[in-house]
């Protein structure tokens, strides 16, 4: 079998980052496919309330489901540094731990999420006309948690050693796969929202296998033997201080996102599938920025690892400038487009003009989203996880939440919900540049004239 893995230390920066973020950027659009087709189908084929109850319920599995993206994310930067300074004995103690802590933490996690299910709900105030379709649909849909959880470590591990291209492949056949059972279990066998969880749970578990299945087989320094799975403390440590810092920011921020669900819960169940529809929509937009900074992010761990700062410094600033020229296009397209593109997810007018108006609100704001991506992806690959945690946070629970009370106390309309998504990126993304610049650069710069 070939080897899969490429190294980011030589060669053209730009091209670099754009052939390793181009297969980041459709996979994660498949990804997302997950939970949007469930909202398309449903808000087509069943009606409002049950897209109500598919987007209320979003925000509580992001709260896992970020969790194990944000651990799979920080372990990515310890892989990436092993296999840049080709430590490649580290790199597979790494790894075999990464997997075995992955499958204990997602059982206990899915139980976890499974059991306060009800009380999760009712602390946002979902409507009792969408509490019962929503907790038979997150019920089913944390069961998929352990399977996330070791498909997110998984495909971690191959964008450290360079490898986007797998884990692509991976998730473009499970998502056809939830697709083709999304319209079977709704539109064939009338299962409402419960059909389109359990579509999604064997989708997942699709692309878990077929990860699992590529670290089992390759030729190559990253090859995974089950008899070698185990935890090793020295390597969990590293894991835990560069992976927990961002797993926790991803899931506080997704609480944030639950206490935000609470204000647009108060307008009624056209608003919430309205506000539901536009962050789908606006989620796919952010992969954009988020892609490049995940490229990034391998990129500077690489290059720290085989001690090349000064390249890992132009990848920062290469990251930057092009996260910023590709989301200006479909941003501009958004705006002008905002009623239509929702359109594919409700009929219903007032959910359409909910949703369109939440886009135009945010769509200008869409920078805010680039440079907080890439700051704080290049400061985790520098190895400062725990900073870039506190600082988003900041940013996007605190000062959002800030704005919130205060705005909605002075005029209680939902358009305050509307700008507290960007309040929340320009904030972030100006806390972690400063970090940036001052904890990070600026030391460089004064260690090295």
């Amino acid at each position: 079998m070939k080897k899969s893995s490429v190294s980011l230390t030589e060669g053209p920066i730009a091209r670099l980052i754009l052939s390793f973020a181009l297969p980041i950027l459709a996979g994660q659009v498949f990804q997302n496919l997950y939970n949007s087709v469930d909202a398309i189908v449903v808000g087509k084929l069943v009606g409002t309330t049950a897209l109500a109850a598919v987007t209320s319920s979003t925000d509580v599995s992001h709260l896992l489901i970020g969790f194990f993206s944000g651990l799979s994310v920080g372990a990515g930067v310890l892989f990436s540094r092993f296999f840049g300074a080709e430590d490649y004995e580290s790199l597979r103690d790494s790894i075999h731990t990464a997997l075995t802590f992955a499958v204990l933490l997602g059982v206990f996690m899915a139980g976890l999420g499974i059991a306060l299910t009800e009380p999760i709900l009712r602390l946002v105030a979902c409507p009792d006309d969408v509490f019962p379709e929503a907790a038979g649909y997150l019920r089913i849909y944390l069961v998929g948690i352990l399977f996330t959880s070791i498909y997110n470590v998984g495909s971690g591990i191959l964008r450290a050693v360079g490898d986007s291209r797998h884990p692509f492949l991976y998730v473009v056949i499970a998502s056809v796969t939830n697709i083709a059972l999304d319209l079977v279990f709704v539109g064939w066998f009338r299962l409402g929202v419960n059909g389109v969880a359990y579509a999604t749970i064997i989708s997942q578990f699709l692309s878990m296998t077929l990860v699992f299945h590529r670290l089992l087989r390759a030729n190559d320094v990253y090859r995974v033997s089950l008899r070698a799975l185990g935890i090793k403390k020295e390597y969990l440590r590293e894991i835990v201080r560069l992976g927990f810092p961002t797993a926790i920011q991803m899931s506080l921020v997704s609480i944030s996102n639950l206490f935000v669900q609470r204000y647009v819960n108060a307008f009624g169940s056209s608003v919430m599938a309205g506000v539901g529809a536009a962050k789908k929509i606006d989620k796919f937009i952010g992969l954009i920025p988020q892609s490049i900074a995940l490229a990034s992010m391998t990129f500077v761990s690489q290059n720290v690892g085989a001690e090349k700062q000064e390249r890992a410094f132009r990848g920062v600033r290469t990251a930057l400038g092009l996260s910023l020229a590709f989301v200006i296009v479909p941003g501009v397209l958004l705006f002008a487009f905002a009623k239509p593109v929702s359109g594919v997810f409700t009929d219903d007018p007032a959910a359409l003009l909910s949703a369109s108006a939440m886009l135009r609100t945010m769509v200008p704001f869409f920078f805010f989203q680039a440079l907080n991506q890439t700051f704080m992806s290049a400061s985790r690959g520098f190895g400062h996880s725990q900073a870039v945690m506190w600082l988003s946070m900041s940013g996007m629970i605190v000062m959002r939440q800030i704005f919130l009370a205060i705005s909605m106390s002075v005029s209680h309309s939902v358009t305050n919900v509307y700008f507290a998504f960007p309040v929340g990126w320009g904030f972030s993304a100006l806390f972690v540049f400063v970090y940036y610049y001052f904890a990070i650069r600026r030391p460089y710069l004064q260690k090295t004239t």
